[in-house]
């Protein structure tokens, strides 16, 4: 399972990129709003600051409701950085959605359809030509369903189908949620810094580097 980071904190990204294990990072209207800078200003510094990952995810506006409206910001969004292939448009899982999302993969652009809620959603979004497809997880354990269960059953359809998107889980709030994502099938995890850095640590580990560094200095 490759690892995404969802933010759009420019000192995250940078920090995750130097650990050599970023594939991609995902970001949406709302991440860069907190950071108070202009969304295709962010969009253009993640691309140059991550030139090796496979995808940035620049998300239409929710002000985009048609289908036109969402394939004309991706046309714009696209220009972004001379055209950079890394780009991903990422689009609301709705009937306008799945059109655009159908556009965009004519135009040979990877997308990647947000929101997903059911398996059907999925099968829907794979079908019109999705890229990636973003289950999230836990938004839907908030309302007392299980998150990793929808990641199984997507990916077993994928598998039986042989569907080429890939599932980015989403949502993804703890290290538990890491590890069962990964066992169900999850091609991706989207994770913010925050559980990227708790993943990386057990209290053993710092315990073994506490009694290793103890010994070395009694060898001294």
């Amino acid at each position: 399972m490759k690892f995404f980071i969802d933010t759009a904190n420019l000192e995250q990204i940078e920090q995750a990129y130097k650990l050599g294990v970023l594939s991609g990072v995902t970001t949406n209207p709302s991440l860069v709003a907190k950071e108070g800078v202009k969304f295709e200003d962010r969009i253009e510094q993640i691309l140059q600051a991550v030139p090796l990952v496979e995808s940035v995810s620049a998300e239409v506006t929710p002000l985009a409701i048609t289908a036109e409206e969402m394939m004309a910001e991706a046309d714009e969004l696209i220009k972004i950085n001379n055209y950079d292939k890394n780009i991903t448009i990422k689009l609301p899982m709705n009937i306008a959605g799945l059109e655009a999302c159908r556009y965009l993969t004519q135009k040979g652009v990877k997308t990647n359809v947000t929101l997903i809620f059911t398996v059907n959603q999925a099968l829907l979004a794979a079908r019109a030509g999705a890229t990636y497809v973003s289950p999230f997880l836990g938004r839907l354990d908030d309302i007392s369903e299980d998150g990793v269960q929808l990641v199984s059953k997507i990916a077993e359809l994928f598998r039986i189908h042989s569907l080429d998107a890939q599932i980015i889980a989403a949502s993804v709030r703890h290290p538990d949620h890491v590890t069962r994502v990964a066992m169900a099938g999850a091609h991706i995890a989207t994770i913010p810094y925050a559980v990227i850095e708790q993943i990386s640590k057990h209290p053993l580990t710092d315990q073994g580097i506490e009694k290793f560094a103890a010994d070395w200095n009694t060898t001294l």
